[in-house]
């Protein structure tokens, strides 16, 4: 997302229950629930949305935890 946000990483059932939830519930996103790098190394879903007062989230998950913080 081009612009700041703070990031909150989920695990990937809570990733994907809180996605349905949300979706559930009409909630506007920036950028749809999506999965990157489906099936490669940094595997991760990802979803970016407005909070009521105006501050960008994003919400993500990593299919393989230990890929967080690697080059």
């Amino acid at each position: 997302m081009p612009v700041p946000h703070f990031g909150i990483v989920l695990d990937w059932p809570s990733w994907e229950a809180l996605a349905e939830r949300l979706r559930s519930f009409g909630v506007a996103f920036v950028i749809e629930p999506y999965v990157r790098f489906q099936g490669q190394v940094g595997e991760q879903a990802t979803m970016f949305l407005f909070d009521p007062c105006g501050n960008a989230l994003e919400f993500k998950a990593f299919r393989d935890i230990g890929q967080l913080f690697a080059k």
